[in-house]
């Protein structure tokens, strides 16, 4: 299994491709440049799957509709935001610059914590809001590494300064669910570089007392 980080759109929001040798994949928040990503994909000889989403900020679902339609694959969200998608207000486009986003609706809401498995891909499902209310962290065992959308960085937390946010949310779900995993576990943030469980223990300034 291999994964790609592809930053994405004007805030560079990372897309994560995890793919098999037979080409099968699952794309993670495919936040923007939908036409690049297809074409991306296609070159690559790559087949998705599904698309999970770690939460349904508006840089993170972007190019969500190119993605399903291109390739007809079921999108999954957390419940907790399942009007999102459909919804400008909620994901927070109509707030910003850069165009107001809506689709259809996920077809398949998660809830709570549970492992999922999609061909032969097997994720478990760490429910960790603080940054948003339906925030979901996938932790792929096979490959050592969590999809953590914006609850983690190298060096910082996700903002919680949102609707739905919570800054001692996100703390609690940090401790309680990604400081549990292996320290050599890889974290893949929505933005900048990817880290280490045991990194971020022993250095991110706003994890001190964990």
């Amino acid at each position: 299994m291999n994964w790609t980080q592809l930053p994405l759109g004007p805030l560079q929001t990372n897309c994560y491709i995890l793919s098999g040798e037979d080409g099968e994949c699952i794309v993670f928040d495919p936040g923007a440049e939908g036409e690049q990503l297809v074409q991306w994909l296609n070159e690559n000889r790559l087949q998705p799957l599904a698309v999970l989403l770690t939460h349904a900020h508006f840089d993170h679902i972007g190019a969500v509709e190119q993605v399903r339609q291109a390739f007809n694959v079921p999108v999954y969200l957390h419940k907790e935001e399942a009007e999102w998608l459909t919804d400008p207000s909620l994901n927070g486009s109509a707030r910003f610059q850069f165009g107001e986003i809506s689709g259809q609706p996920a077809d398949h809401l998660l809830d709570e914590e549970e492992s999922l498995t999609i061909g032969k891909f097997s994720f478990r499902l760490f429910h960790t809001p603080g940054h948003s209310p339906g925030s979901i962290s996938y932790f792929f065992e096979e490959g050592n590494a969590v999809f953590a959308g914006d609850t983690l960085f190298m060096g910082s937390i996700g903002r919680t300064d949102l609707p739905g946010g919570n800054h001692e949310q996100l703390l609690q779900s940090i401790h309680n669910h990604l400081l549990t995993l292996p320290e050599e576990a890889i974290v893949l943030p929505g933005h900048g570089p990817a880290t280490m469980i045991g990194d971020e223990m022993e250095r991110n300034p706003f994890l001190n007392g964990f």
